[in-house]
């Protein structure tokens, strides 16, 4: 019996000894995994950072391109409400940006690219506001330069041929022609040609055909409404046939539309709009009065009336008159 206590003791030990190794194992593993852990979250970390810095970078770069391509185009003519209200989304998108903790690089990529895409379309538009201009003073320095080599000859004609008369009278008017052509395309170039009413007025006709011109009526004395205005000259527009539209609106704002009576629905800036009559006239482009009559079949309220003109896409006037 004594001689089994000490081996008793021995197997005990080793196996104390082997569950502290395994313990030890155990934690080294855990201690392992942990840093693993911790590299891996630090490298993703730092390459979030990298992608925040990224983003930011290209945003600040489409920000100053976007200032350019604005600063550019307007230089040139052109319009920038396309370019203006990126550049605002896009400091939304860089304030937005440093609020985010759920960045995302695929979602700023896809806006940064929608941006460089939209910077490209505009320099297809520069180069063709650039290729426009460039034409357009071509073809002024042209007609300088005729009207000056005609100017030229002129003198020269006149000093060569005091005594020919005729011939100078010639030479006066083909210069006067150039000069007349040269101011001509100069004007079409800064002016639109869109008309204008000038000096609207609102008449009353009652039911004997009598013209009132005070500009307030009685109800009952208005039967029909007469508008008159004038067309004054206008060197870009065509002498054609024109369509004048005319909207009544009564007090309410409201269109005074009765289909019976030829009223409809015309486009403008691409709405439809109620009108209340139209008339065709033959456009002569020398101040000439035009006149529109409406019936509108059934009395007005009192208040403020409100008469607007229309021609060929613009609004060309407006006038109004109280019913008491």
């Amino acid at each position: 019996m004594e001689t089994n206590q000490p081996n008793n003791n021995n197997g005990a030990l080793k196996a104390a000894l082997a569950v502290t190794l395994l313990l030890l194992g155990f934690l080294g593993y855990l201690l392992y995994d942990s840093k693993l852990t911790t590299v891996n979250q630090e490298q993703v970390i730092n390459q979030k950072v990298e992608q925040l810095a990224s983003a930011k970078s290209r945003l600040d770069s489409v920000s100053a391109q976007l200032d350019a391509k604005i600063a550019e185009i307007k230089s040139l003519g052109g319009k920038v409400d396309e370019l203006e209200a990126a550049k605002a989304q896009l400091e939304k998108d860089k304030i937005a940006l440093k609020k985010n903790s759920n960045f995302s690089s695929a979602k700023y990529n896809d806006k940064i690219k929608n941006y460089i895409a939209l910077l490209a379309e505009k320099d297809q538009e520069i180069a063709r506001l650039k290729q426009e201009n460039e034409t357009l003073t071509a073809q002024n320095q042209t007609l300088s330069q005729e009207k000056e080599s005609l100017s030229r000859e002129k003198e020269g004609v006149i000093k060569e041929n005091d005594g020919l008369k005729t011939d100078k009278e010639k030479l006066n008017a083909t210069v006067q022609d150039y000069s007349a052509k040269n101011e001509f395309l100069s004007d079409k170039v800064k002016k639109a040609a869109a008309l204008k009413a000038e000096g609207v007025k609102v008449f009353a006709v009652t039911s004997k055909g009598k013209t009132k011109e005070s500009g307030k009526y009685r109800a009952k004395k208005v039967d029909k409404l007469k508008v008159v205005f004038n067309l004054p000259p206008n060197p870009v527009a065509e002498n054609d046939s024109k369509e004048i539209v005319m909207r009544v609106l009564d007090p309410d704002g409201a269109v005074i539309s009765d289909s019976s009576m030829g009223s409809g629905v015309f486009n403008f800036n691409g709405k439809e709009l109620a009108f209340t009559s139209k008339e065709q006239i033959s456009y002569t482009n020398n101040n000439q009065t035009v006149e529109m009559l409406y019936a509108k079949g059934s009395p007005y309220r009192s208040g403020k009336y409100n008469v607007e003109l229309y021609a060929e896409g613009f609004k060309i006037g407006e006038g109004g008159f109280v019913i008491k």
